[in-house]
């Protein structure tokens, strides 16, 4: 059965979707940006910053699923540019085990939601 996850720690959605979907013991999140989930405001200051939005609100949206990034088996990272690739990684890294990592791909893309730099999504077990 689906079931989907909410919490209001983290950006609400502006769209025809939801922030995760827990399908048996498979959570599917959509991507996040580096929305403020209170003021729903921008946090571009520079690319770490924005980088480590993007994981705090997936990391609320994790806990509203009762999961943890020890859950997380699979993730994916749109960035608009690779030249930003190592910072966005250190950020990144500092939220996971690096002998229990997750599976992983980075993608450059043409353009994201909003005009922001990086957008993560990821996939956990329970």
């Amino acid at each position: 059965m689906k079931k989907i996850i909410f919490t209001d720690k983290a950006p609400a959605p502006i769209g025809p979707y939801n922030q995760a979907v827990l399908i048996g013991n498979t959570l599917y999140t959509s991507g996040q940006i580096a929305l403020n989930p209170t003021t729903m405001e921008l946090v571009l200051d520079d690319i770490e910053t924005e980088t480590k939005q993007v994981m705090e609100n997936m990391k609320a949206v994790l806990e509203a699923a009762q999961m943890t990034f020890d859950n997380i088996v699979k993730t994916t990272i749109f960035i608009m540019d690779m030249n930003d690739f190592a910072k966005i990684n250190s950020v990144y890294a500092s939220y996971f085990d690096e002998k229990t990592a997750p599976a992983r791909e980075t993608v450059q893309v043409a353009g994201l939601p909003k005009g922001v730099n990086v957008e993560i999504s990821m996939v956990g077990v329970m």
